[in-house]
Order: C-alpha cells, then sequence, then structure tokens
C-alpha cells in the first residue's frame, strides 16, 4: 500500500480503548472492551469514517516505551475482532512510546500502520526520557516481514519539553524523520485537543515528500484550514461529548465535522 493512497485528505477517527487489563483504572473484562470498541467503531463508520486509529489512552499513568505482553495481546486482539468485522483501515497507537509493541500488533491482527512516538531526536515525556527509535523498530519491522505495515511518527510531539532540541526547528525534524524512512509526520499541539501551528504544517509540507498529518485540536471551526495542506486529521477530543476525550461520542459533534468535509470535497470535485 503505497503512502500516498493510504492518506489522501483522510478523516482520521481516534479510537480511545477502554482500560486494558492490569492497568490502574481496568474496570472492564476483555469482551466488554472488545465490544466498547466495535461499538464506537459502528458508529464512525455509520458516518463514513472509514480510518480509525486504536489508542490506550485510558491505560493512564503511562509506562515510558514498554509495556507488558498483555497489553501488547489485548491490542491485537480489539484491532483483529475490528478488521474481521468492518472494512477500514487501521492504525495502532500504544502509548506511551511502546512502538515496537504497537508493531506486534499491527502485523498479527492485520492492522494497516502504527502511529510512533521517539522516531527521530530525543525529548522529555510526561513519563520521562524518550530517544530515537527508529533504527531498532525499522530492523524489528524488517525482521518479522512487516514491511507492509506503515509507520507514521510524531514529531515535536504534544506532551513534551523539547528543550534538547530547541536548536532543531520543526521542518529540521520532519526532514530528518522522512530521512530515517518514515512513512509520514504527525503534527500536534503542546496538548489533547490544543490545535497545531497552521504556518509549522505548511512549512513541513512543502519540505517533505512524505505524507504530513494533523494530530490535535480538529474542530468544526478549523478543520478546512488544515485540509488546505495536510494529507490527514486525526481527530479524537472533538468527537467526544464537551470535546473532552473520556466522554462517549457526539454523534452532533461526528456529523458536523463531516458534513464539513464534505462540503470540502464537494468544492474539490466541482472545480475539478
Amino acid at each position: 500500500m503505497e503512502n500516498q493512497s493510504l492518506f489522501n485528505k483522510t478523516l482520521i477517527g481516534m479510537l480511545h480503548v477502554q482500560a486494558l487489563p492490569g492497568t490502574p483504572h481496568n474496570h472492564l473484562s476483555m469482551s466488554q472492551i472488545i465490544d466498547f470498541s466495535l461499538q464506537e467503531a459502528e458508529i464512525f463508520l455509520d458516518y463514513g469514517i472509514n480510518t480509525l486509529i486504536i489508542e490506550n489512552m485510558h491505560d493512564i499513568p503511562y509506562l515510558n516505551c514498554k509495556v507488558g505482553p498483555e497489553i501488547t495481546s489485548a491490542m491485537a486482539i480489539i484491532a483483529y475482532e475490528l478488521k474481521k468485522r468492518f472494512s477500514l483501515t487501521l492504525g495502532i497507537q500504544i502509548l506511551a512510546g511502546a512502538n515496537k509493541e504497537a508493531l506486534a500488533s499491527a502485523f498479527c491482527s492485520g492492522a494497516d500502520f502504527i502511529r510512533a512516538e521517539g522516531f527521530v531526536f530525543s525529548h522529555v515525556a510526561d513519563e520521562g526520557i524518550m530517544n530515537s527509535c527508529a533504527g531498532q523498530l525499522l530492523r524489528y519491522r524488517k525482521t518479522i516481514g512487516a514491511e507492509h505495515v506503515k509507520i507514521i511518527t510524531d514529531i515535536k510531539k504534544k506532551h513534551s519539553a523539547h528543550s534538547i532540541t530547541a536548536d532543531v526547528n520543526i521542518v529540521e525534524t520532519a526532514k530528518a524523520a522522512e530521512f530515517f524512512a518514515s512513512d509520514g509526520v504527525i503534527i500536534t499541539g503542546c496538548s489533547t485537543g490544543v490545535s497545531a501551528d497552521l504556518t509549522e504544517l505548511e512549512s513541513v509540507k512543502k519540505i517533505v515528500n512524505i505524507p504530513v498529518l494533523v494530530g490535535s485540536g480538529i474542530n468544526d471551526k478549523n478543520l478546512l484550514s488544515y485540509l488546505k495542506y495536510a494529507d490527514g486529521l486525526i481527530i479524537g477530543s472533538y468527537f467526544k461529548k464537551e470535546g473532552y476525550w473520556a466522554n462517549e461520542i457526539s454523534l452532533d459533534r461526528v456529523k458536523k465535522i463531516v458534513d464539513k468535509y464534505q462540503s470540502y470535497s464537494s468544492g474539490i470535485t466541482s472545480t475539478t
């Protein structure tokens, strides 16, 4: 699957799976967690959002670049059930920075891509220092024969301090990620729900030849501005009631985004 066919002005729904076994807030069985994920996925698909990412965001507080086999297995099972039930493009992110585990889950479940943190350079995240994983991650992908699973990478990611790399701007970071064979880069705001800088997005898009996605702060007011430059928009918090990531999905909010997106698509069609 070519990068540009994977993301082409794509709306991507972030599906926050319920707290997984062994994490502090877990209170559901695996069968209940799977059912919950299937129900949320069906909502997105009913509204025409056919690309999703599953993420273990309820597993707070997160471990740093390492999770137990129970988390890797759980995410693989959820992804497998989603791919079996629905026709969709699916990504996996395992917090925090558990990129090798996400790749294993994606490969075994039939998922299409992962969202990876800490691909190039170092930064200080909530969980501690994260160092570049590109070399190890791509070698692991080669070893298990998972080259078809794309690796989409955050750069200057949210919930992190970047003083260590203050002399390396986001454009240079994106160029480094491309040089290290990232399949796409993600630009975010400073935290969950905070909008990314449009100027940064435009600058990165001009300099790299891989997909550029926006990973936070998308809403019905700024959607069209980001679509002008981005290859994909990852939307999580806005789709929830009151715009808070841990709440249930708001059908009205999903409809607002889809309506805006369809008006954009109609405009593109009418001018071609």
